[in-house]
């Protein structure tokens, strides 16, 4: 009856858990997509040591901060972003990791930045890259980039944009009024 039990618990936590935490160069090659093309050679990258453990890949030379996708979401996602957002990046991160759900998240650093706690820049970009990892090659495919462009605390009114989604291709101000207000673009479907 142990073993049974030990066998469900091993069973259990590496399906709890996630999966296999991919190489180093693989992280780097594929987080890299998120990164627009005059900054990819110099960005620094953020992923995961052989543990999952959140840890710096690559130092930087350039003002872009990549991150690799995380080996415990089963969609592929990367990210880049302005160092200027890395530190308002970090605190969401030290909040997540305290077992914190997204809306507390979101009230907590709303506050901080009102507060001047925590900077934001005024205006800055992420770039997120999404696609499908093919098993066989893990090749990254039907890849596309949706582009977010952070404007805290502006709203319809003064961006003269929607604020519910729009078709894609087209831009709409998420989260207005509020720390983390950002123009939504996403690419046009094929």
């Amino acid at each position: 009856m142990k073993n049974l039990l030990l066998i469900i618990v091993l069973t259990s936590s590496s399906v709890l858990f996630g999966q296999e935490v991919p190489p180093k160069e693989w992280q780097i090659k594929t987080a890299i997509m998120a990164v627009p093309q005059d900054y990819k050679e110099g960005a620094k990258i953020y992923g995961y040591d052989s543990d999952g453990n959140f840890t710096t890949l690559r130092e930087g030379t350039n003002d872009y901060i990549a991150l690799a996708s995380d080996p415990k979401k089963t969609n592929f996602s990367t990210a880049a972003y302005h160092k200027g957002l890395d530190e308002f990046m970090a605190r969401g991160r030290a909040l997540k990791a305290q077992g914190k759900e997204f809306q507390e998240i979101f009230d907590i650093r709303e506050a901080e930045v009102k507060s001047g706690k925590l900077k934001i820049p005024d205006k800055t970009t992420l770039c997120v890259f999404t696609g499908e990892v093919n098993k066989e090659t893990k090749e990254i495919e039907n890849g596309y980039v949706r582009y977010v462009f952070y404007v805290p605390f502006a709203t319809g009114e003064t961006t003269g944009l929607p604020t519910t989604p729009t078709p894609p291709g087209h831009a709409w101000l998420m989260n207005p009024g509020t720390h983390r207000a950002h123009i939504m673009i996403s690419p046009p479907k094929n």
